[in-house]
């Protein structure tokens, strides 16, 4: 398997599923081998038929974000229309795939971001970015930090958030969500704006959160005469807080009203039961980490009482959904090396982990419960990339698409091993091993360390860290879940607080080692590791730390100097919380007893720095000082500097130039020609 084959393999987009559950449709995303050019199309798939094939539909028009609404319609958003921006649009589509009636539901001057149809489908929520000040979906407010006559933007240090993640902020601008009554298929009115009338006191902040949130940020109420939603206030305050809320407009014209004032650490993932008497969400406990483990809480509708459901299920959830029948609730979560399914009953508490694929869950997302226990999902590995599930009765599931499985099934097949050992302290850490399936003898061995540092290289699919793509090249790739990881309860998660060179490389130590004791072919005498984010941090602490245990590095948008990352990185909780939540200025001696700086000394492991000049969160001067550092130490060295990309290379011809630089400097060190 090529880099080539990676960037241009089909990707599966998350399903929709008709309200009686009989139909989904499911974005397909393909690129051109030649141009690189990615599109779009939407498929049609019988989930009564288990033979049926798959549709192709035809829009007549670009088509994306499809959603079945209770009036028999499929809503979308497409760029056609005379604006050529994103409206909404709905269509007619019948079970045999032929859509028809296509008409345009919205005609705003902002494009729109996304959308949700109320049940009954008497009303559509749409978001969109534009002034706050604004009274409609878009107008013609000038932002104030552009005065002219220069090109030059004025920031006020009581504004917030300068820059985020990958954009320079427009003060005055956020994602916001106007409410709209349907009427004979059209959005009418100036429609109701969730953040309520601006003014003093009103709420101000992104709704979806920025910069990852999306459609999971809000939700109609059961009887479609109001929004819960998720907004974090926008002030000076913003770069240094977790506290996101949750609010309810009843759509009255009235502010809205904030649900969850009391906690001031994140509260997301608004799910209102079917039934209109529950609301179920995730909330975390302390402020100012991001990290925090996830736990379902019940709202009562009626009465406003507040209970934690899975208070002593040591696990943090990523999505939640109801059973249509409102008895219960499925959530997703990391589990060791997996992400299962797990089925909440709101009444007790009581998590049962859905047994849904032979063999490993691997990674579980956009579950869809339907009646009677049946569950569309989409299912993904390290040795496959996502395809579409239909659990009946909560039973095994079966395969609904071939997106990719066959593409991929004419590669050269891959094996992965889960393993585990004593790491730091005597605890148990997990990792894994893949390479290619049947190959002889030794294999040069690559250590993957992951980013976060809350986070985990677990049993699925990437499209940038991909363990196969890395695998087919001849290497056996070991990664490695160290002290910090998630999927393993919260304390193993908070344990890398303050000690970020300490027990996270104790552990990649014993746990490299571990895995060359456990399969011989893993030559971890000939070997490269390579991380980003946290990972690429991990590769700067390395090159002091273990000068001789690898021929090379490859260090990808990694933390080079603590003291000057507190004070470049936009969201400043995340740095601070790493070291105890004290600023440098607070204690310096904390932040510079794991800063790669104070060990350049040492360096001499070759080392390749990937850069994006778009990434705000760990800035590119970071990078540029860790190859200078390099530069001066004589030690051999290669920059690669996307100007167009942010913390993450995502673009088709970056990512294949992003592999073969990576697989040139592999080869290099790790498979000398003969001379």
């Amino acid at each position: 398997m090529s880099a080539q084959d990676l960037v241009v393999l089909p990707r599966l987009g998350a399903p929709a599923a008709s309200n009686d559950g009989s139909l989904a449709i499911y974005p397909v995303t393909t690129t051109d081998p030649a141009t690189y050019v990615r599109s779009t199309a939407l498929h049609l798939r019988s989930l009564t038929d288990g033979d049926a094939a798959p549709i192709k539909l035809d829009f007549g028009g670009s088509a994306s974000s499809p959603a079945f609404a209770d009036d028999g319609w499929v809503y979308f958003l497409s760029d056609r229309g005379e604006g050529k921006t994103d409206q909404v649009w709905r269509a007619r589509v019948s079970p045999a795939g032929v859509v028809s009636e296509i008409s345009q539901v919205t005609a705003f001057r902002a494009p729109v971001a996304g959308f949700a149809v109320a049940p009954g489908a008497t009303r559509i929520a749409a978001w969109g970015d534009f002034a706050r000040t604004c009274t409609t979906f878009g107008c013609d407010d000038k932002a104030s930090h552009l005065p002219g006559p220069g090109t030059g933007r004025l920031y006020d240090s009581e504004a917030g958030f300068v820059r985020h993640w990958d954009q320079w902020e427009t003060p005055g601008e956020y994602s916001r969500v106007f409410a709209f009554p349907l009427t004979a298929g059209k959005a009418i009115g100036d429609g109701i704006p969730l953040d309520g009338k601006a003014g003093a006191n009103a709420l101000v902040g992104d709704t979806p959160t920025k910069p990852f949130g999306g459609g999971e940020d809000l939700a109609w109420a059961a009887d479609g005469r109001g929004v819960f939603f998720a907004a974090r206030k926008a002030d000076a305050d913003e770069p240094g807080s977790t506290n996101i809320d949750l609010w309810f407009n009843d759509l009255s014209g009235r502010a809205p009203t904030n649900l969850t004032r009391a906690n001031s650490a994140t509260d997301t993932l608004p799910a209102p039961s079917p039934d209109g008497k529950w609301l179920a969400y995730a909330a975390m406990a302390r402020p100012g980490y991001e990290a925090d483990k996830l736990t379902v809480m019940l709202r009562d509708l009626k009465s406003g009482r507040v209970r934690a459901l899975t208070t002593d299920w040591d696990r943090s959830v990523g999505s939640l959904a109801w059973t249509p029948d409102s008895r219960w609730i499925v959530a997703t979560a990391q589990d060791v090396l997996d992400t299962p399914a797990f089925r909440i009953d709101p009444a007790t508490g009581r998590v049962e982990k859905l047994d849904l694929m032979a063999g490993t869950e691997a990674h579980i997302g956009n579950v869809v419960p339907l009646a009677r226990g049946d569950l569309l999902f989409t299912r993904d590995s390290i040795g496959n990339p996502s395809e579409l599930y239909l659990s009946r009765g909560w039973a095994q599931a079966a395969p609904l698409t071939d997106v990719a499985t066959t593409l991929l099934g004419r590669r050269a097949p891959i094996v992965t091993r889960r393993f585990s050992f004593a790491g730091a302290d005597g605890a148990t850490v997990w990792g894994q091993i893949t390479k290619l399936d049947g190959q002889r003898g030794k294999m040069p061995a690559i250590l993957y360390v992951h980013g976060g540092p809350q986070g985990s290289f677990n049993d699925a699919w990437s499209t940038r860290w991909n363990p196969r793509v890395v695998a087919s090249q001849g290497y056996a790739v070991v990664s490695i879940d160290f002290h910090g990881s998630t999927g393993y309860g919260q304390a193993f998660t908070d344990s890398i607080t303050n000690d970020w060179g300490g027990k996270p490389l104790e552990d990649l130590r014993k746990g490299f080692a571990a895995a060359g004791a456990l399969d011989t072919q893993v030559d971890t005498g000939n070997a490269c590791a390579m991380g980003a984010s946290y990972g690429g941090y991990m590769m700067n602490w390395i090159a002091g730390q273990w000068p001789d245990g690898f021929k090379c590095l490859v260090n990808h948008n990694g933390v080079f100097d603590q003291r000057m990352m507190s004070f470049a990185t936009e969201e400043k909780w995340f740095i601070d919380w790493e070291h105890g939540g004290r600023t440098y200025s607070e204690a310096p001696e904390i932040y510079e007893r794991w800063n790669p700086i104070n060990h350049v000394a040492k360096w001499k492991t070759p080392m390749l720095i990937v850069l994006g000049e778009r990434d705000y969160r760990i800035p590119y001067s970071q990078g540029l000082g860790a190859f200078s550092a390099l530069q001066r130490n004589d030690v051999p060295a290669q920059l690669l500097v996307f100007p167009d990309e942010n913390h993450w290379v995502l673009k088709p011809k970056n990512s294949l130039q992003w592999h073969n630089t990576v697989f040139d400097w592999l080869g290099r060190w790790l498979k000398p020609r003969a001379k």
